[in-house]
């Protein structure tokens, strides 16, 4: 039976997650050693990637996730590029459970997220003369796993 909103009854009720906005807050991509770092190299080089998530709550159910990716290929003077991208989006979480939200923000919205970021990225490192890099998916669940045990460890070694 509808309920004259074009959904059935108890839909408004459902658990929902709503990209609000997508946007970048920050970056930066450096080829310092160009045009030598674009010639052919004796070795593959070493890159680097650094993952951090962070959100903040604008409203009881509106929060701004973001997602900090950091990298580098190569190293020293042998630095072919690097680069920080700082992607954010705004959720609007709406019938959630309370002790559903931090996960839901911390993972969910990271996860939404992450393949936007990821070709910037890509395009960036194709734009700076290099093959795009495409970073591999990221689990979301077990870096807040992580950070939760990090957390966890951090209190019960610091003294009261």
């Amino acid at each position: 039976m509808a309920d004259g909103t074009n959904g059935m009854i108890g839909e408004d009720n459902a658990p929902a997650i709503n990209a609000m906005v997508q946007y970048t807050k920050d970056f930066s991509f450096e080829n310092p050693n160009a045009p030598k770092s674009l010639g052919p190299q004796q070795k593959q080089p070493n890159i680097s990637i650094q993952v951090n998530v962070n959100a903040k709550q604008l409203a009881e159910t509106d929060f701004e996730v973001n997602i900090l990716l950091e990298g580098s290929a190569g190293e020293g003077g042998d630095l072919l590029f690097k680069f920080e991208l700082d992607y954010a989006g705004i959720f609007r979480l709406q019938n959630i459970q309370p002790n559903d939200m931090h996960p839901i923000v911390m993972i969910e919205c990271p996860r939404l997220l992450f393949p936007f970021a990821r070709q910037i990225i890509a395009e960036s490192v194709r734009s700076g003369g290099f093959p795009p890099l495409y970073i591999d998916p990221i689990d979301f669940a077990a870096l807040y796993r992580r950070r939760l045990a990090e957390m966890s460890t951090a209190q019960t070694t610091t003294p009261a």
